[in-house]
């Protein structure tokens, strides 16, 4: 199996903007009354047309089988309204990533978005993480470590500030990829260099710190391949020695793991000698950040799977560790959620075959097993996709 740890809804149906700009408007109320959480009206099958044709048709042509899936990154925006705003916006999106998961339980995992506010104390989000695991079944959350979007106003994430929220990851066994939103900083432009400012952030507080001891068994993941860390891994390394920390090995041996975002074969080949295969897991965002093809090498920049299976320098054990057993190991809930959506894909077949067979219709065998409103559309898009193969696509536009 290969988990890709690294998704978000970046395709999401168009009434879910809708709503974000009508919260977003009502900011603006001069007369300041009382907010509700209002609703999104979304059909299921809005949501299959929004996947069909984006990640799971990558996710079919690239020969992937379940993506880590979360609220699309930038929109989280943090540092947009108050506290109100930001739980009302998260409940939303973490719903509509719950939906994605029942109709597709065998493609798709869930990871929150966490209601994150600036200067609201990460305590606050609680409720919505231990909503999204317990009752969403939910694997981990996205945690920003700088809600101000760009201008750094929070503690660092080894600061005590943040440890109430641990103690309740470290509770439900559940690991925070750590990812900052959208900037409002005009020097940072936010895919090209917020995110990778945060990532490479967070790894030298993890560096300086003892949050581990205070925490063994707290997890992060690390996105779009560490920054700048693995470029510089010797300066790390020289940093931990002349701080006299932990090699680094053994600092972040079962506590940070990073992914494999990194959209060329010199920077896979690069993060796979300098960081330890134990703490790599196959990421590859798409559809996110970077969506073109790379005319160096005719295939999607964002196509990640190319790069690992082209390593000459690991065995297959380890591409094995990083196509899905470290996954596992880092969010240790998804064995049950993928085990729970094999037993209802059965039963779904049996169902439809249990249908076809009193009708006499055997036609439909041998696809997807979706609900029997879905199954027309089904055969259509299949059809459409077999019709396209991916070399004469592009990717969709959505913003990330």
């Amino acid at each position: 199996m290969i988990i890709d740890c690294h998704g978000h809804y970046t395709t999401a149906p168009k009434a879910l903007q809708a709503y974000r700009d009508a919260q977003l408007a009502a900011l603006k109320d001069p007369s300041g009354g009382p907010r509700s959480k209002g609703t999104v009206a979304i059909a299921d099958d809005e949501i299959r047309e929004s996947l069909e044709n984006a990640q799971l048709k990558l996710q079919r042509a690239r020969g992937t089988d379940v993506t880590i899936f979360s609220p699309r990154a930038s929109a989280m925006a943090h540092h947009i309204g108050d506290e109100t705003t930001s739980l009302h916006w998260s409940q939303h999106c973490n719903d509509l990533i719950a939906r994605v998961c029942a109709l597709y339980p065998t493609n798709f995992v869930g990871v929150c978005q966490l209601p994150q506010s600036p200067g609201v104390p990460p305590a606050r989000s609680i409720p919505e993480l231990e909503r999204c695991v317990t009752e969403l079944g939910f694997i981990g959350c996205n945690l920003n470590p700088d809600p101000s979007g760009g201008h750094w106003t929070s503690p660092p994430l080894t600061d005590r500030w943040w440890y109430p929220l641990y103690e309740k990851m470290v509770e439900l066994d559940v690991p925070a990829m750590v990812h900052v939103s959208s900037s409002c900083n005009p020097n940072f432009h936010a895919t090209g260099a917020h995110y990778l400012n945060a990532d490479t952030t967070a790894f030298m507080q993890f560096l300086t710190a003892d949050l581990f001891e205070d925490f063994p068994t707290l997890r992060f993941v690390i996105p779009h391949g560490g920054g700048a860390v693995p470029y510089h891994w010797g300066r790390y390394r020289g940093l931990a020695q002349d701080l006299k920390r932990p090699p680094l090995g053994e600092l972040i041996r079962d506590n940070v793991f990073f992914d494999t975002c990194v959209y060329h074969q010199p920077g896979i080949d690069l993060l796979t000698t300098v960081v330890p295969v134990d703490n790599i897991l196959f990421g590859s965002e798409m559809v996110g950040a970077v969506r073109g093809i790379d005319p160096e090498t005719g295939h999607y920049f964002d196509d990640t799977k190319r790069y690992i299976d082209a390593l000459t320098s690991i065995a297959d054990a380890d591409r094995r560790k990083i196509f899905e057993d470290n996954a596992r190991k880092v969010y240790p809930r998804i064995g049950a959620c993928l085990k729970g959506a094999a037993r209802v894909e059965d039963s779904r077949a049996s169902e439809d075959s249990a249908r076809d067979g009193a009708r006499g219709d055997d036609s439909s065998r041998g696809a997807r097993a979706f609900p029997a409103s879905a199954r027309s559309e089904d055969e259509r898009a299949t059809a459409r996709l077999a019709e396209a193969p991916e070399a004469r696509t592009r990717q969709p536009s959505d913003r990330r």
